[in-house]
């Protein structure tokens, strides 16, 4: 069994990966139906104040604590290579990283920053916020399946 401060990152690496599943498990499941019935310039509006409000020390502690905590076990876990868990463990990190981190900046930083520069109450604006609810939200579905799986991972390497 994983002991020592390795068993410390690995718990706090699924804490914080299921903190983060959470996060995003709200946003696919209510905030963004919320958004969506909103008239287009209000949820507009809206989402691009969240999208500001969101980079809170926080927020930005637990989704770049958790990459940072996956990153740290992917290195300690090459490095020790322990008889048990170290699958689970990879999977995890790569999980996360890949799965949540990486898709946040390819997929929907993106989307959030061409939302902020769209005219909400324009025809346009109107139109790329049908698109951006329905695209956004897709990605943020595999970031909580991802972040979700990451935390099952751990676990499993713990057990």
């Amino acid at each position: 069994m994983i002991d020592g401060p390795y068993f410390v990152l690995a718990v706090l690496g699924a804490l914080a990966c299921g903190l983060a599943a959470g996060v995003f498990c709200a946003f696919s499941t209510f905030v963004m139906k919320g958004l969506a019935a909103l008239p287009p310039a209000q949820g507009i509006a809206a989402m691009n104040r969240i999208n500001v409000t969101a980079v809170t020390p926080a927020f930005m502690a637990v989704f770049l604590g958790a990459a940072g905590l996956c990153a740290v076990l992917a290195v300690v876990t090459f490095v020790l290579w322990p008889d048990e868990g170290t699958v689970e463990l990879l999977l995890g990190c790569a999980l996360y990283l890949v799965g949540s981190f990486g898709v946040t900046i390819a997929a929907n930083i993106p989307r959030n920053e061409a939302l902020s520069k769209v005219d909400p109450e324009s025809a346009e604006g109107a139109e790329y916020w049908r698109t951006y609810v329905s695209e956004w939200t897709a990605w943020n579905h595999v970031r909580g399946v991802a972040s979700l799986g990451a935390t099952a991972s751990f676990i499993l390497a713990l057990t």
